[in-house]
């Protein structure tokens, strides 16, 4: 059953798309820094080109959590939402935060920016991912906080679901942990002790109870299997997400100068971390290869199945590869963690939020899906970007491999900038991988405005 607030969910979803789209410009803009060091300097410096590279994901992303929520939770409580005026409201602040904090990034310097901002006031600013200034962090806690008012009182006056529940904690688990971002003491151990409460239980925590809702909702949505067994499957993986991740902080803590037991926590309890990714690939094939109805949407379920499979890979394997603290020693801080971010992010979130968008978005349009010839063009981008990611992750782990190898393991270890040099090759590679990813992303698009077929569910 369609409710009518759920259109609500259909800016969210157009604006994440296009913030996911400047998110790829940058990240090329950066990846020619990395071979060709003056491009586009000085009017877009490789650090400001990092700050919304990094910031376009981190925005898009909850944009696509705020429209994932605004549609399933109608729909699982059973009544309209609590609001849908104030989820529109909350829309257009966010994006013109979002958008003026960017403009800010380019056209001011940092700390300038820093300045006329307030951060005089309550320092939060200066910090990988966190950069953002004082006054967009605390319009961030003021549209969190209202967006969860917004579904927590929907939920309430509805019906209460494993989905919906799982959904409300790992978005309140969100907004709780932002406030650490408010936190920034002059000691750099405390200071990376709590950045990490942000930062680690976020990503490999909170956002992991995110993404298991929605790929539960949609797998009921497109298998027809019984709620029951999806919602056994969901309350194993999130019991799996929340031990290993929460303890397994402990593998950012090994060389910042916290105590020596890290080194045995983290190492043991990150270790253990794919597991509940692995448990997350099982349950989609097996909820599909469980289907009691073929939904017309296959696109929708062919994203369902790559979340499962690429957030194994690149949060799973990619992730344990270098976590455990001996390997870490060496590998820390370079080119292999960025493999492991860059896989990770887009198998665990990115495809998270294009799985929902997938399903939905052709609901919002009147159709029970995209017409045959849009879902194959849609399941092209899926490919290319696919495919992409996983070549950029396999080019970054050869370029981190040799940079160990040249900077930290040799008899006769280099300096950084010719360590950098030596591995330009596999950065020109991983480059032109990233054109054909936006290629890809390009195509997905595209598949949403070929005309449609199919009319809507009854």
């Amino acid at each position: 059953m369609q409710y009518q607030s759920q259109a609500v969910a259909k800016p969210y979803f157009i604006a994440a798309i296009a913030l996911f789209v400047a998110q790829i410009l940058f990240g090329l803009i950066m990846g020619l820094q990395y071979v060709v060091g003056d491009f586009l300097f000085p009017h877009i410096p490789f650090n400001v080109a990092r700050m919304v590279h990094t910031n376009a994901l981190i925005v898009w992303l909850l944009m696509g959590f705020m429209g994932a929520a605004y549609y399933l939770i109608p729909e699982e409580a059973e009544t309209e939402l609590h609001s849908p005026k104030l989820a529109l409201a909350l829309f257009w602040i966010f994006l013109i935060a979002a958008g003026l904090t960017v403009v800010g990034y380019l056209a001011v310097p940092y700390a300038t920016l820093a300045k006329i901002t307030g951060n005089d006031l309550l320092p939060t600013m200066g910090r990988e991912f966190l950069e953002q200034p004082l006054i967009t962090k605390l319009g961030i806690v003021v549209v969190a906080l209202a967006f969860l008012y917004n579904i927590t009182m929907t939920v309430l006056k509805g019906r209460k679901t494993a989905i919906n529940t799982v959904l409300l904690i790992g978005l309140w688990g969100l907004a709780v942990l932002f406030l650490f971002s408010f936190v920034n003491p002059h000691n750099v151990v405390r200071d990376k002790f709590y950045w990490w409460w942000v930062v680690h239980l976020w990503v490999e925590g909170v956002w992991e109870l995110i993404l298991g809702s929605i790929l539960a909702f949609v797998l009921i949505k497109v298998t027809g299997v019984d709620r029951e067994v999806i919602e056994k499957w969901l309350y194993v993986i999130i019991t799996l997400t929340l031990i290993t991740g929460i303890v397994g902080t402990g593998h950012h803590y090994y060389w910042i100068g916290t105590p020596e037991y890290w080194q045995l926590i983290g190492s043991i309890f990150s270790g253990l971390e794919p597991i509940p990714f692995f448990a997350m690939t099982l349950f989609a094939f097996n909820m599909v290869n469980r289907r009691r109805r073929e939904h017309p949407n296959k696109a929708a379920t062919l994203w369902a199945l790559g979340t499962g499979v690429m957030a194994f890979l690149g949060a799973g394997v990619w992730g344990f590869l270098h976590t455990l603290a001996p390997v870490n020693y060496y590998t820390h801080g370079t080119q292999i963690t960025a493999a492991h971010g860059h896989m990770a992010f887009y198998g665990a979130y990115v495809m998270a939020n294009i799985t929902m968008i997938s399903y939905a978005m052709p609901l919002l349009r009147g159709r029970a899906a995209n017409s045959n010839k849009a879902q194959v063009a849609e399941m092209w981008g899926f490919w290319l970007m696919t495919i992409s990611i996983v070549f950029i992750t396999l080019f970054l782990t050869a370029a981190g491999i040799l940079q160990v190898w040249l900077q930290r393991v040799s008899d006769t270890p280099l300096p950084f900038m010719v360590a950098q040099e030596n591995v330009s090759l596999f950065y020109w590679m991983r480059e032109w991988t990233g054109v054909i990813f936006l290629i890809g992303l390009l195509v997905y698009i595209w598949s949403f405005f070929i005309p449609g077929e199919e009319k809507a569910a009854a």
